[in-house]
């Protein structure tokens, strides 16, 4: 049974090692009743792995004390990064705001991953090896062998799963899972969609760089998901519908885009 499924286009590169200097962007919102269980496993991670640094990216959505915990365990831990960013319109400019601070601190390998226990802490290693075994992206799954999603309203999980396939039909992805938002990156795929004047400005957008990054080494890897957040807004879905139905054209016209 294979819980890794290697893209196509994958070329061993035993040479390709990476090391230890990778780096967590994790976007935080009204966190403060799950932010203590939340570093603890953090913690325990970065603890077993002995490395690691995480960016926490917090903006005027947050209006508990989200921000202020953030920054006090910045103050005790190095390991812990807390950036504010007033600036930030929508979610999308809190992920690239957490991946241009570690992008510009060199970090090897940058991972993204949603707060509040959505996203695992234990899956980490896992995409380190994967990211330290000749691929350029790896990308959380849901879908595939191993993998779950749980606590989550059945709605949100078919809208998910429609997404990927559309994706997979409309934009000619070959992936279990094109929606996830657990995923990691080497240094120099960072740089390209740092570049790159990405079109989404919610959720989407992490299918959307799936689509971009197409013909990059990757992996997907079995995650396991719980969905805190029964609903997905209809601004969001509006997003998604929009930026799909724009590289669905570009493709027909022999355009498509790729970094």
């Amino acid at each position: 049974m294979c819980c890794v499924r290697i893209a196509t286009n994958f070329v061993p590169s035993p040479g390709m090692v990476y090391g230890d200097d990778w780096a967590l962007v994790i976007p935080l919102a009204n966190e403060e009743d799950e932010f203590a269980p939340f570093v603890d496993a953090l913690r325990g991670t970065l603890d077993r792995l002995g490395t690691g640094a995480v960016y926490f990216v917090v903006d005027r959505v947050s209006t508990d004390r989200t921000l202020q915990l953030s920054q006090d365990l910045a103050s005790n831990d190095p390991r812990f990064r807390a950036i504010w960013a007033p600036e930030n319109r929508n979610v999308v400019d809190a992920y690239i705001r957490g991946y241009r601070e570690a992008h510009a601190n060199g970090h090897a390998i940058i991972i993204e991953m949603d707060a509040g226990l959505s996203h695992d802490p234990r899956a980490i290693p896992m995409f380190l090896r994967v990211l330290n075994e000749g691929n350029e992206c790896a990308f959380g799954s849901r879908f595939i062998n191993g993998g779950s999603i749980t606590e989550s309203n059945y709605k949100r999980t078919l809208l998910s799963k429609v997404g990927t396939i559309l994706s997979n039909v409309l934009l000619g992805t070959r992936m279990y899972d094109t929606t996830s938002g657990y995923q990691g990156f080497h240094r120099a795929i960072v740089g390209r969609f740092l570049a790159y004047p990405l079109r989404s400005q919610a959720h989407f957008y992490q299918t959307e760089l799936r689509y971009l990054l197409r013909r990059s080494r990757f992996a997907e890897i079995p995650i396991h998901y719980k969905a805190p957040s029964p609903r997905v807004s209809q601004r969001a879905i509006g997003d998604s519908i929009k930026v799909l139905l724009y590289y669905f054209k570009l493709r027909l016209l022999f355009k498509a885009p790729h970094l």
